[in-house]
Formats: C-alpha cells, sequence, structure tokens
C-alpha cells in the first residue's frame, strides 16, 4: 500500500453529536479523507450514544463530558488509537466542564478544546473572567511543550474572532463578548508567544471566511459569520503545515468543519 501524502486533522463544533448524527455526519465522515476529528459540544455522556456513535467500526474514540447533562463535551475519532489521551487541566471549575483533550500521537500532540463563551445567562459578560481562566491555564499546561519545540496543535472552538477580519461586522460587535478587547488581547498573548493561526499562515487576509452563524431565518446564507474555529501551531509543528481550509459548504450545524492536512512525518520523533 502507497504511503499516504497527508495527515489530515479536522475540527467541528457539531452543536449536539445526536443531533448532527441524525443529519448525516457519518456519511460526511466517510467522505472527508480524516485521520483524526475533534467535536466540541457534544453535549452526550458516551452512555447516551448509540453503540455505533460510540464506537463506530474502524475509528477509536474517546469523550469527555460536563458533569451537567446536555452541556459542553468534547469528543475524538481518529484512525489510531492515541498514545495518550488527558482530559484534565488540574482546576476543578473546568474539569468539570468536559473541554479538553489532549491526545499524543506519536511525535504529534493534539489538544482538541471547546473554550467557554464569555456570555452568562442574561447574555451579559459575567463568564469573561472565567474564559479567560480557562485560556491562561490552556496555555500554562501547554508551554512546555511549545517552549521544547515539540509538535503541537491546539483546535478547535475558541469563541473568539481575532481580527475584524474575521467577522462580518466588526463595528457593531465592539461589546460582544467574542470580540472584547480583552478577549482578543488573550489570542494576541498566544500568537506572540509563538502559535501560528494555521488559517491565516495561509490566506493573511481573506475576507468573508467565517466558522459560524447565528441561526436566525438567512443569517448563513447571506454568510453573516463569524471565524471563531481554529487551529494553531506550535513552531515545531508548523513546519509540517501543508494546507488548513474551512468547510463552509458542510452543514449539520451552526458550526462548519475545518481541517489541517500537515506531512505524515509530524508524527515521527
Amino acid at each position: 500500500m502507497p504511503r499516504r501524502k497527508t495527515f489530515r486533522v479536522y475540527s467541528w463544533n457539531v452543536n449536539g453529536l445526536r443531533s448532527v448524527v441524525k443529519k448525516g455526519f457519518f456519511d460526511w465522515l466517510k467522505g472527508a479523507r480524516a485521520d483524526v476529528v475533534g467535536l466540541q459540544e457534544t453535549r452526550a455522556w458516551p452512555e447516551q450514544l448509540a453503540p455505533e456513535v460510540r464506537r463506530p467500526p474502524r475509528w477509536y474514540s474517546a469523550f469527555a463530558t460536563a458533569e451537567r447533562k446536555g452541556y459542553s463535551g468534547v469528543g475524538l475519532y481518529a484512525r489510531r488509537e492515541p498514545d495518550a489521551v488527558e482530559t484534565s487541566l488540574g482546576v476543578p471549575e473546568f474539569d468539570a466542564e468536559g473541554r479538553v483533550q489532549i491526545a499524543r500521537f506519536g511525535a504529534l500532540t493534539i489538544a482538541n478544546v471547546y473554550f467557554p463563551n464569555g456570555s452568562g445567562k442574561d447574555r451579559d459578560h459575567s463568564r469573561v473572567p472565567y474564559k479567560l481562566d480557562f485560556y491562561r491555564r490552556l496555555f500554562e499546561v501547554l508551554e512546555p511543550a511549545r517552549a521544547a519545540g515539540e509538535r503541537v496543535l491546539v483546535m478547535g472552538d475558541f469563541n473568539t474572532a481575532h481580527r475584524e477580519v474575521d467577522l462580518a461586522r466588526p463595528k457593531s460587535n465592539q461589546k460582544t463578548s467574542g470580540f472584547l478587547p480583552e478577549e482578543r488581547e488573550e489570542l494576541d498573548r498566544w500568537l506572540e508567544s509563538g502559535w501560528t493561526d494555521t488559517f491565516r499562515h495561509h490566506h493573511p487576509e481573506r475576507e468573508g471566511a467565517y466558522t459560524w452563524w447565528s441561526q436566525r431565518f438567512g443569517v448563513r446564507e447571506r454568510n453573516v459569520g463569524w471565524r471563531i474555529d481554529m487551529v494553531l501551531a506550535s513552531p515545531g509543528a508548523l513546519p509540517f503545515l501543508q494546507k488548513a481550509r474551512i468547510h463552509a459548504k458542510v452543514m449539520g450545524s451552526d458550526h462548519c468543519p475545518i481541517s489541517v492536512d500537515l506531512e505524515p512525518g509530524v508524527l515521527e520523533g
């Protein structure tokens, strides 16, 4: 069998795994040519999933769930079993929401992350401090590997648009969580510390490239969206990057999948 030329990694906030399965998730997966798929906002405990969803044939699967039923959660499907998977940030109030899977595949570490939204129940900014603390704790956990030159990807729903080009209506969202100065500054800190936004690495100023759209009628059709789903690469992983894409035509969620293609040698130490 010829050696594959690409190691393909997807990230997708599915806004409910059971829901997206009913909308054709596994049909999409069959054609995606994926090696690893990280899902966010799965909103299900494993025992609530049908057997073929919990353990699909020829896929390794793992899930991290919130203590609260029907909330948050991340999931991982992979063609090969990872060498290790960590789901704790060592902070109980973060771990209780099931937002992180850090999986190691040979020399490559992939963090599949559902970053918190800063909006509270009353659509205020009451969760912004929690969100920023989460960002900072994850940064601390990953910093030793990044600083040591290891190959690391951080992917998921970051719940923050970084620059004005990353949302359709920046001027009217200056005071909206997801585009607040302090949220954007936290992303600045990551990038200034050496992480690379893989999509912007290949498409520095592309406009209209969004990954999330409000479910209000006609919003997605008019492409009034936000780019809040990203894959960040450490300096050690960046040389292996081939492509970074947004799959805006894939339906089933209010988010669309994103992907990166890497040289398969990224796995080899």
